[in-house]
């Protein structure tokens, strides 16, 4: 008789992953509802000061010693954190959301094939290339995407992969601590850009308390369960879940936005996201082999 039950563990985290990648795409839909008031960098610079004061309240980083090491731990992260959110809100500005998180995942997946240094790995890099292939306009008949729109996406798909190298050593140095000391620098860094769309913008009750949810819904509440999850889930698992967030962020797109992508564009979606799952279960195998 089979008595072996569900993890609860297990299905905790997995949930935790869903309501995170959903909360993430949520908040960049609702973002992208201010983009006519407040510019995709006034946005930017808005959700990242948001985020940066709540998580500071969450973490009290005030308790933080303003030190080399701290500086050398968030200012790398916060850089790469702020020009990844201001380019990713300036490509939604001009193509699909789901499009611009399929292209921006091109960052963390060469990344991740950079370091490696099998030969089968070439098959998820060959299919990545097919599924940005099939997202952008190459053909006449295929649905306009904005060049300059998809070139955004691909440079805050960069600065994720720079993101996550920099952020694994501030994670080392600060600790719980260093979300919130990275929204501040790249706060900073979004200031010039965004501040002409701070000033100029009418600021009424229902802006105020969408900008708060932007912030909670992009930063504040998926952190959480992400870490939440983190502890509790295999590299492996965690990866492969994560992959099917352009997916999600298409969803999204088509529900709250209306932005219907023809079957090509879903095709390359798909090919974008099977060659992260299939990367980050390739490289689970090969630890748990080394192990």
């Amino acid at each position: 008789m089979n008595t072996m039950q569900p993890n609860p563990n297990a299905l905790s985290s997995l949930l935790a992953v869903l309501l995170a990648m959903l909360s993430i795409t949520l908040g960049a839909s609702l973002a992208k509802s201010l983009f006519p008031l407040l510019g995709a960098a006034g946005t930017t610079l808005f959700r990242l000061g948001c985020a940066a004061l709540l998580l500071s309240l969450v973490f009290r980083i005030w308790r933080a010693p303003l030190d080399r090491r701290t500086l050398l731990g968030a200012i790398p992260y916060g850089l790469s954190l702020g020009a990844m959110n201001l380019l990713f809100y300036l490509a939604i500005a001009r193509i699909p959301l789901g499009v611009a998180l399929a292209i921006e995942f091109i960052g963390p997946l060469t990344v991740a094939l950079l370091s490696s240094r099998h030969r089968a790995d070439f098959i998820w890099l060959i299919l990545a290339i097919a599924g940005l292939l099939l997202l952008l306009p190459l053909r006449a008949t295929q649905q306009a995407i904005d060049p300059l729109g998809a070139a955004l996406a691909l440079g805050a798909g960069l600065f994720w992969g720079l993101y996550m190298l920099t952020g694994k050593r501030a994670g080392a140095l600060l600790g719980s601590q260093a979300p919130a000391l990275g929204m501040w620098v790249g706060t900073l860094l979004v200031l010039p850009f965004g501040l002409e769309g701070a000033i100029e913008a009418s600021f009424t009750v229902p802006v105020i308390l969408t900008i708060i949810g932007v912030g909670l819904l992009s930063s504040a509440i998926p952190y959480s369960l992400e870490m939440f999850a983190l502890r509790r889930l295999p590299l492996k698992s965690y990866g492969i879940l994560t992959s099917g967030e352009p997916a999600m962020g298409a969803l999204m797109g088509l529900v709250w936005l209306g932005e219907q992508l023809p079957p090509s564009q879903w095709l390359g979606i798909t090919a974008i996201i099977a060659a992260s799952m299939g990367t980050t279960w390739q490289a689970g195998r090969r630890q748990a082999g080394s192990a």
